[in-house]
């Protein structure tokens, strides 16, 4: 179990906010307490709307976000260590998230822990390789580590969490 720093402002915008919410946010308006609620709940939503998108089952998956702290807490089982580090990513690459702390479960343990990477400008799935296993050219290792939520190894953006597989 851990808490995980994401960029709040990067990631997959999942939510629209309508007009009225734009219109409150800047006029300051403080939400009342049921509409905060609210939208903690639609964000849920959307983010377990995301995971199952990604081709992860979110069965027996909880999802909760506070909006104060812009945290989403997971739990839940999942079926081996790299759908849980997905599903971690699932929840923080989200636009509005800042942490995630992870209270998931693995019911097959075995698979070693990847090491995560924070995006920076001028980054490169190449670059990234070379610095993390000091070859360019197993840039696919992490394409693949990070599939379905990379569609494309030249669609990274600054502040994206990438998972960084440990090499056979």
């Amino acid at each position: 179990m851990s808490l995980i720093s994401f960029l709040k402002d990067a990631g997959e915008k999942l939510l629209h906010p309508g007009q009225a919410r734009r219109n409150a946010e800047e006029q300051d308006i403080q939400p009342s307490d049921s509409e905060v609620r609210s939208r903690e709940q639609e964000m849920e939503r959307a983010i377990l709307d995301y995971i199952s998108m990604q081709g992860m089952s979110n069965n027996g998956i909880t999802v909760k976000f506070d909006h104060e702290a812009a945290s989403v807490t997971i739990s839940g089982q999942v079926p081996d260590q790299p759908t849980r580090e997905k599903m971690v990513l699932c929840c923080g690459n989200v636009q509005g998230v800042a942490s995630v702390n992870d209270q998931l479960t693995v019911a097959q343990s075995g698979e070693p822990e990847s090491q995560w990477y924070e995006v920076k400008a001028g980054d490169n799935l190449s670059k990234i390789s070379r610095e993390v296993y000091g070859d360019a050219n197993k840039y696919s290792a992490i394409f693949e580590a990070n599939k379905p939520m990379l569609t494309n190894p030249d669609k990274i953006y600054p502040g994206q969490k990438l998972r960084i597989p440990k090499l056979h």
